[in-house]
């Protein structure tokens, strides 16, 4: 029995060790989490909105499920928060596939499809498409990501359709803007411990993340970077704080830039 314990701490420390400068905050890199794992995630943003000088927040209770070493699911809600209103506004549904993987003893490359469906039922007030809290609608994409000692490097690009939110919030921008291309650009590094000797130890990792999109109609364009801190704690709880803020913003938003937050809990083994 000690022994079994043993391997298993083991093996969710390598997991961890390997894997803790991919976990970014703004995008889903090609690793998957641990098969047969549960993770309990609380996302939070708080943007001023210049459309109504406010901030907008908004809260993004996540369930996710390593169904095998190659797919997983998330099922997230999208709750927001202006002044005192608060309101339920939709639920997204992602998924992830990891097609592809090359391992070596310090490194990995992998690569993998994915895709999301999001409902919302706020309204459309912007010619950006935002699944998270804005936007009904779908995407697909493709993710590789590539991890070098302490080093991970992760890029995307994902065709994004927008749809009505419902009957009387239709997408007010026309047709022909309705479908964008996305692309993202992570970089991660492990800072802290220099040297492992515990899963207790406390991760550090220092994150830069890159997020942009263009109208396949207009050509225009946002570009964002978001600078992260992230924290690991006994291999299994994570704290991420950030700030995104647009580089470009030729493809309005009412809320370009804020603070980003994200609480996580893993479950190992749970099934």
């Amino acid at each position: 029995m000690k022994r079994v314990i043993i391997y298993f701490l083991c093996g969710v420390l390598s997991w961890q060790v390997s894997h803790a400068q991919e976990l970014f905050s703004l995008t889903e890199p090609a690793s998957n989490m641990a098969a047969h794992s549960i993770g309990l995630r609380m996302n939070s943003t708080i943007m001023p909105d210049v459309s109504i000088h406010q901030n907008s927040i908004h809260y993004f209770p996540e369930v996710m499920v390593g169904i095998s070493k190659r797919t997983m699911l998330h099922i997230e809600s999208v709750v927001s928060s202006i002044g005192a209103h608060t309101a339920i506004e939709g639920a997204i549904l992602y998924g992830k596939y990891r097609f592809y993987s090359e391992d070596d003893v310090h490194s990995h490359f992998r690569m993998a499809a994915y895709a999301q469906f999001a409902f919302n039922n706020s309204d459309i007030h912007q010619p950006a498409i935002d699944f998270k809290g804005h936007n009904t609608g779908y995407e697909i994409g493709w993710v590789g990501t590539k991890l070098v000692n302490k080093l991970a490097v992760s890029t995307s690009i994902s065709l994004l359709h927008a749809l009505n939110n419902s009957s009387n919030r239709v997408f007010i921008y026309g047709n022909s803007n309705r479908n964008a291309v996305g692309y993202t650009l992570s970089v991660g590094k492990l800072l802290l411990p220099k040297e492992y000797v515990s899963y207790q130890q406390v991760n550090m990792n220092g994150m830069m993340e890159i997020v942009g999109q263009t109208n396949l109609h207009t050509g225009r364009t946002f570009l964002d970077l978001a600078p992260i801190i992230q924290f690991i704690f006994n291999s299994k709880i994570r704290l991420d704080a950030g700030y995104r803020f647009a580089l470009s913003n030729q493809l309005t938003r009412t809320a370009p830039e804020g603070w980003l937050f994200r609480f996580e809990y893993n479950i190992f083994n749970a099934f």
